[in-house]
């Protein structure tokens, strides 16, 4: 037993000593729910290559008032839909016409949102329950389609346990929580003195739900955080050495969503070896995606037992909504004990917990669509020579109108990618993103790689990305 599995079964015994360990009992909604164990896939249609309706993911449209408000720069709140969903039209635009884009700016990695046995599953779902107990999980929210999709994620995460939450946001939230009351519980009575604080250790670049969670924690004064360079082992590893607290975390996004870079996971293992911290990692973009099981950035660097925490989503390459913490079962018991975000939400509504089991068996199962995504990141790589690392592209532009005016030239050339500004990102970082799925095809990168040439210098992008790996 480490000092971490020891910090938390004493702040369990707190709990459990003034009542306040809480318990999810799950409800039985079906007894001929056809899934008996996290992995069966009886009843389960799968495919072996690229289909119309993943086509489906990658092809939308938006209406010519969208169209033109986009164009120039018009503010939107998405008012040009009138009350009964139809678009309004302007003068000189057609009643109910549309311009067709190809997308590329989404998150479904896979292309799996519109497979056909994950619609099933949410369908049938929905007939048999409709939406579910409404409420939150440790009232009556939680159901035995809950539980089955935990253990189906903890079983890909290689972990112990699984606790799912309303979001990913809500996951990072609900884990920086009980974080800070480990402290809290173990103090001798009132807040924690500096030195029994955790020392939260935090990249530059994480996403805005684990800075959120850190700041409301350290409000609490139950945390102490120190930022360290994005990616920077040495800083980081400086940070440890001096701080003269006992109890560590070190949390990181594993592949980075506005830069499209992982974090130095090899590295970090090395130094959690060296300091005894808690590695904590977001792993939102890389599960499904990475690994040859799909298991993530953790599986991708063969350092799964090395991690101690697992976030996720199921609103990325899932296709689906929610979030998940992938832990031991203590950890778990300690964040639906105090992990607010998490306690006082309502519990995702069944149907779509079906449609994300569905969706990790598909996954795990359809190996081909993670070859696919692949495969167009090394199509992208060979015909701009930018030496991209994963399924994000990060074309920084610069200022925000060189941005703002590239990505309309790429509405006008068919294809839908937004220009990412303050306060995503930092001022004069500004960028278009682009994101790659396994519903592209190379014709697809092709087409894209030609418009881009229009108001991207690739030969510049190319260098600055080399220089700025060099300096990770």
């Amino acid at each position: 037993m480490n000092s971490w599995d020891e910090w938390v079964e004493l702040a369990l015994l707190k709990l459990e000593s003034r009542k306040l360990l809480r318990s999810l009992r799950p409800i039985h909604l079906s007894k001929d729910l056809n899934m008996l164990s996290s992995s069966n896939a009886d009843g389960f249609e799968f495919f072996d290559e690229l289909r119309q309706w993943d086509r489906e993911t990658v092809e939308v449209q938006i209406s010519e008032t969208t169209y033109h408000q986009w164009l120039q720069d018009i503010p939107s709140s998405g008012d040009e839909f009138g009350c009964n969903g139809v678009a309004d039209t302007e003068v000189g635009a057609s009643a109910g016409t549309f311009k067709k884009l190809i997308l590329f700016s989404g998150n479904d990695y896979l292309g799996l949102s519109s497979h056909p046995t994950i619609i099933k599953a949410a369908t049938q779902a929905v007939q048999r329950h409709g939406m579910g107990p409404r409420g939150s999980a440790l009232i009556c929210g939680y159901t035995n389609y809950h539980r089955l999709l935990e253990s189906s994620l903890a079983e890909l995460k290689n972990k112990e346990d699984c606790l799912l939450c309303p979001t990913g946001f809500s996951a990072n939230m609900a884990f920086m929580a009980a974080v800070g009351n480990v402290s809290m519980l173990l103090a001798n009575g009132g807040q924690p003195s500096v030195d029994a604080r955790v020392a939260v250790f935090s990249d530059a670049l994480n996403h805005a739900s684990i800075i959120d969670g850190i700041r409301l924690a350290e409000k609490q004064k139950s945390i102490a955080v120190f930022v360290y360079r994005h990616c920077d082992m040495r800083h980081l590893n400086d940070l440890l050495t001096n701080c003269t607290m006992k109890r560590k975390v070190v949390i990181t996004d594993s592949l980075f969503s506005m830069d499209g870079d992982f974090a130095p996971m090899l590295e970090l293992v090395k130094l959690r070896k060296k300091h005894g911290f808690l590695l904590a990692i977001d792993d939102a973009h890389a599960t499904f995606v990475c690994g040859e099981t799909g298991g993530g950035a953790a599986e991708l660097f063969n350092c799964e037992s090395d991690v101690d925490i697992c976030l996720g989503t199921l609103s990325k390459a899932a296709g689906c909504h929610g979030g998940f913490i992938a832990c031991s079962k203590k950890w778990k018991q300690l964040i639906q004990s105090r992990g607010r975000s998490f306690i006082f939400s309502t519990s995702t509504p069944v149907p779509l917990i079906a449609a994300a089991h569905a969706a990790v068996v598909v996954a795990k199962k359809e190996m081909w669509r993670r070859r696919a995504i692949w495969n167009r990141v090394q199509d992208f790589r060979d015909l701009t020579g930018i030496p991209i690392t994963s399924p994000i592209i990060s074309l920084i532009v610069g200022n925000e109108a060189t941005a703002l005016q590239s990505s309309r030239h790429l509405l006008l050339l068919g294809f839908h990618i937004t220009a990412i500004r303050p306060p995503t990102v930092a001022p004069n970082s500004c960028r278009l993103r682009i994101t790659l799925s396994a519903a592209h095809t190379l014709g697809d990168i092709r087409k894209l790689i030609a418009a881009l040439s229009q108001c991207v210098n690739f030969s510049e992008i190319g260098f600055y990305c080399t220089s700025w790996n060099a300096r990770l």
